[in-house]
């Protein structure tokens, strides 16, 4: 058997463990891509999980977002939380089974995936300057988008993402969904995250069609 430390060698140059080790991370929203997330969290090594969602998993979601038959009907972060236990036991994780609310105290680095634009808009002015971290998945379909704030460029940028939800494209990102797309997503988001652990810079605005095979990033 090889040891606890030699588990996350090969990811070494990529994700500063000890940065990591360091912080609470807060994913708004366990559906289909916030699950992944917070999979693709406890896998590189979080120590500090909080998980936020008010719903409960549907049959549907054993589709889309990855959860399992045995899970329908249980609260989506206490579902969630035992898949990150099985990735890892020793992980802190709160899971707290509720709609967001804005005195709610949140880690440094924050994954918003929730469903509407209002939402997002909510979270985002209640936690935009507590947070050092943020990232905003969205999806439609094939339709990937993925937002990164981590300075006052960026932050502004972000807000100007928040139109009006009447003025969104029609749709929820559960609407239409796939489990592959919101893997891709979620490692999408991720991968930012890694990047400011690294103190590289990160792409505030990138959006992948798959259907198309286009990727564009600033």
């Amino acid at each position: 058997m090889t040891s606890d430390s030699s588990r996350f060698v090969r990811q070494a140059e990529l994700v500063p463990t000890k940065t990591l080790t360091a912080i609470t991370v807060s994913v708004i929203g366990v559906g289909a891509i916030g699950r992944q997330v917070a999979l693709q969290l406890a896998a590189i090594g979080v120590r500090n999980l909080q998980l936020i969602d008010f719903d409960n998993v549907d049959l549907t979601n054993t589709t889309t977002q990855g959860y399992a038959y045995r899970e329908v009907g249980q609260p989506k972060v206490a579902a969630s939380a035992e898949a990150v236990a099985r990735i890892d036991p020793t992980i802190q994780v709160q899971a707290i089974a509720d709609r967001f609310r804005p005195r709610l105290e949140l880690g440094a680095a924050i994954f918003c995936c929730v469903d509407s634009i209002d939402t997002r808009a909510t979270i985002w002015r209640a936690a935009q300057e507590r947070c050092h971290f943020w990232a905003d998945g969205r999806m439609l379909g094939e339709l990937i988008r993925v937002l990164a704030a981590v300075d006052y460029v960026s932050r502004q940028y972000y807000s100007r993402s928040l139109f009006p939800g009447t003025e969104a494209q029609l749709g929820r990102c559960t609407a239409q969904s796939t489990i592959y797309a919101a893997s891709i997503a979620a490692g999408l988001l991720v991968h930012q995250f890694t990047r400011w652990l690294r103190d590289l810079a990160i792409s505030r605005d990138t959006t992948l069609n798959l259907l198309a095979g286009e990727l564009t990033a600033e």
